[in-house]
């Protein structure tokens, strides 16, 4: 069951990790588990080989605003 509507497809490249496709996706290396969870198919892999297809998925970006919801500008 997917729980992303959008994808990125992405070719691993030799030495990828799950982190390291994170932080390259999303400046984040926090977002891995919603990669791996996306591709169970590969969820024992610490360290990819050239090829393999991922799918990445588009995850929008919260507000990272630390003023209090009543100052914000949220439109």
């Amino acid at each position: 069951m997917n729980n992303y509507d959008d994808y990125y497809d992405y070719e691993t490249i030799n030495g990828d990790t799950w982190d390291t496709i994170s932080l390259d996706f999303y400046d984040d290396e926090g977002y891995s588990t919603e990669i791996m969870n996306e591709n169970p198919k590969y969820i024992k892999v610490i360290i990819f080989d050239t090829g393999v297809k991922l799918k990445i998925p588009v995850i929008e970006e919260e507000s990272k605003s630390t003023l209090p919801p009543w100052k914000r500008n949220d439109e």
